[in-house]
Order: C-alpha cells, then structure tokens, then sequence
C-alpha cells in the first residue's frame, strides 16, 4: 500500500524534489552572501525586502502543497474510479485512506521543515539586526511552524477532495481557504496564546511622531504603529487623557485639522504638538520577543491538531459514506 502510494505520487514528488533542489540551492547561496557583509547595519536595508519577497512566497506554499498534493490526492481517484480497484482487495478504505494521508502527510512536512530550516539559516543575520520575527509574514516563515502548515495544507485538502469529489473545485477552493486560515491566525489567535505584558506610555510630541498612523476611518482618536523595544505590540488603546477617560474625538480633530502653528518638526508636526500638550498617554499590549519559540510550538501544536481533526473526519467519511 505505502509502495502504490508513492507510485501514484511519483510525479508530484519529483517536481517537488527538483523545487526544493533549486530553493535550496539559491537559500545556501543567500546565506553566505549574507554572511559574508562585513557591516552588520547594512544588512536590512540591502537584504530586508529580500527577506519579505521570500516569506511572502514561502507563505503561498501550504496553499500549494493543499491544492496541488492534497486536493486530487481522493478526488481524482473518486472521479476515475480507481479507488474500487483498492476497495475491492484486502485493503479497507480507511487503511488506504490513512497510508495515503501518513506517507504524503509526511513527505510534506519534511520538505516544508527543510526549506524553513534552510530560509532560517540564511535569514538569521538580518533577522538579529530587524528584530522583527513576529511580524505576521516573517514569523510562518521561520523555525517550526512551517511543518504544521504544510501538514494542514496537505491534509485539509485531501479531505477537501474526498468529500468534494471534484479535481478542480477542491483545488480552488483548498487553495483560497488556507490563505484565508493563515491570515486569519495571526490576526485573531497568535495574540492570545501567551497572556500579554502591558505598559502605558506618555504621548508626548517626540514620542508620537515615531508612530506610524494617527487617526482612522471613522476618524478616533487613535495612534498606529507604536512600538517597543525586543517585543511584538499587540494592541494599543486609544488616546487616554490624564483620568484614564478617551479623549473626545472634537479633541483629537482639533489638533489634526486646526493644530497651531507652531513649525514643530517630525512625521506630524504641530498635530504631534498639539496632541503632546494634552497629557495624554496610551495602554499597550505587547509579546516580549523572548516568547518567540513558545509562540512557534504553540502554533504548530495548533495547526497539527487541525490536521489531526481533519484526518479524522476523513476516515469517518471514507468508511460510511463514500461508495
């Protein structure tokens, strides 16, 4: 069964290995370009929109592998019938089902925790000086969360196609629906795993102009992009005055449309000044970086178990409902 399994996967491998050949070739010659920078200043401005563009990518890769692994892994055979062939031996459907979902399940979790290893070690000069591994795109590209991701992708698709039964409307659907999970998980989860630290801080003119946004679409008094050092900030409270209350939006627009004029520098200038003469102060919650590996087992505990759930309801399915 785990030789019929491979056989049949033959073609989807060899493209795989002839991929992981060429990315690795290129992440080994990355990193010692990397390394070989005699200043370590200038590694994020040389090497940081590098480090993006390959995350961004590295992150497309549980959608791929669930689309194009998992997805037509069941679903073809339902389509061709081949599946009677097995059915009709000793073989039970779960058994088959279960080889099916170990033996590629695995081949894919090692060529995620391959690349992954292979990008960590090259990226690890310029993540040291970014300090930045928790930002949403950087942080699935590193350490040990990849390997659950391509385990969910993998999985989640197979069950997809077995329940869909239909090559190219589970491929679509895989495809858009593990995007969606994985921007949906720092957003929404990742926060939470760990209780967060949190610290009030002064908002005074220097310290608003090192954000990144003032305002917002409905026009609250909020600041963006406020950040602290070795640390992920998670949320940031509104403008709080003195006595702990909001500050009023008639507040907040007088200094952003009417500040004075002051000739005040920096990112926002008299609204900064202005802003700064209100005493106001903000509440952030933050992730020390120091949680960075926790965070990653948590995640990859998390994603595992997805995929454990997922083969379960598989194997439900195989057995009582698909003829």
């Amino acid at each position: 069964m785990i030789r019929m399994s491979l056989r049949q996967f033959r073609v989807q491998a060899l493209v795989g290995a002839i991929l992981l050949v060429l990315a690795a070739t290129y992440l080994i010659q990355l990193g010692g370009d990397i390394r070989a920078v005699r200043d370590p200043s200038q590694l994020q401005s040389q090497y940081g929109q590098t480090m993006l563009f390959l995350a961004t990518g590295f992150g497309l890769v549980p959608a791929l592998v669930g689309a194009f692994w998992g997805a037509p892994l069941i679903a073809r055979e339902l389509e061709t019938g081949t599946h009677r062939l097995v059915w009709n031996q000793s073989v039970s459907r779960r058994h088959w089902l279960a080889v099916k979902l170990t033996v590629l399940g695995l081949a894919s979790m090692a060529v995620a925790g391959t690349l992954s290893a292979l990008l960590t070690w090259a990226a690890g000069p310029v993540d040291q000086v970014a300090d930045d591994r928790f930002s949403a795109i950087l942080f699935g590209a590193r350490g040990v969360v990849p390997i659950g991701y391509a385990a969910f992708g993998f999985t989640f698709g197979a069950i997809t196609g077995l329940l869909i039964r239909r090559t190219l409307p589970a491929m679509a659907l895989v495809f858009l629906a593990v995007v969606v999970v994985q921007f949906a998980i720092p957003n929404l989860l990742r926060p939470h795993y760990m209780p967060a630290e949190r610290v009030t801080v002064a908002m005074s003119a220097d310290t608003i102009n090192q954000a990144r946004s003032l305002g917002s679409i409905t026009g609250g008094p909020v600041v963006g992009g406020l950040q602290i050092p070795d640390a992920w900030v998670t949320d940031t409270s509104k403008f709080l005055t003195s006595d702990g209350r909001q500050l009023s939006d008639a507040a907040f627009n007088e200094c952003l449309d009417n500040a004075p004029k002051t000739g005040a520098t920096g990112t926002f200038g008299d609204t900064a000044a202005c802003l700064g003469k209100l005493d106001l102060h903000v509440d952030l919650a933050y992730q020390p970086n120091q949680r960075f590996w926790p965070f990653q087992w948590i995640e990859l505990g998390l994603y595992l178990g997805f995929s454990a759930l997922l083969a379960a309801v598989g194997l439900w399915r195989v057995q009582r409902r698909v003829s």
